[in-house]
């Protein structure tokens, strides 16, 4: 089975053991090896699915969502990425870097391009259009959703494909915002990654600005 899976044949969750890449089924049998109490698996959304707001990251990290098996929880882009959420109400309680934290989103569900961890955190194309009938299932069982945040830009051609968008109308840039049907809008922001804020290209400051306009939208 390929890229082209049958949408009907597909929920919006991967299968936990996946084995439709072989290059991450190898990688994944190398963590298990190393790491055998760590998820280690298709890491599934984590949110409400009544939400307004999906955000879209690119895979699950090695350390982070791969080790958890919740996204971006146990590294640097998860302490950013829910310590934001908090801060302007999707989220609720405590984030501590685990998935029994009793951390709660609101009126949000985060998922990923691929849905499970790359080496180097680098997804090859094919394991992208591979992942992608996920992808596509996960927005059809979102039946309120208004606003798209894509996190790099792997996320933001991710969306569009998935959606049948020319990229070329719809560029991505931080900050960006993309009306890209009838009541659905996409918002570009680089990902909250520790290597884009240890090299400034993405600050705390840009990443509340975001979702400042995101916040706007959805009062």
């Amino acid at each position: 089975m390929t890229g082209a899976l049958a949408d009907d044949i597909v929920g919006p969750e991967a299968p936990v053991k996946c084995r439709l890449c072989p290059r991450l089924v190898a990688y994944r049998k190398e963590n298990e090896a190393k790491e055998p109490a760590w998820f280690n698996g298709a890491v599934p959304s984590f949110g409400d699915t009544r939400a307004r707001l999906l955000i879209v990251g690119l895979a699950p990290g090695r350390n982070g969502a791969n080790r958890t098996g919740r996204p971006f929880t146990g590294d640097y882009a998860g302490d950013l990425l829910y310590e934001t959420l908090l801060t302007f109400g999707f989220a609720k309680g405590t984030y501590e870097a685990r998935p029994d934290d009793g951390l709660t989103l609101v009126d949000c569900i985060i998922t990923n391009a691929v849905r499970c961890v790359p080496p180097e955190n680098k997804p090859e194309p094919k394991e992208i259009a591979t992942c992608r009938p996920y992808f596509r299932s996960r927005l059809a069982h979102l039946p309120r959703l208004e606003i798209i945040l894509a996190l790099g830009r792997i996320a933001h051609d991710q969306t569009l494909t998935t959606l049948e968008k020319r990229k070329s109308l719809y560029p991505f840039a931080h900050g960006a915002r993309h009306e890209i049907e009838p009541g659905r809008v996409l918002f570009d922001s680089f990902h909250c990654s520790r290597y884009n804020t240890n090299t400034g290209r993405l600050t705390p400051a840009m990443f509340c600005a975001v979702f400042k306009d995101i916040r706007r939208e959805l009062a």
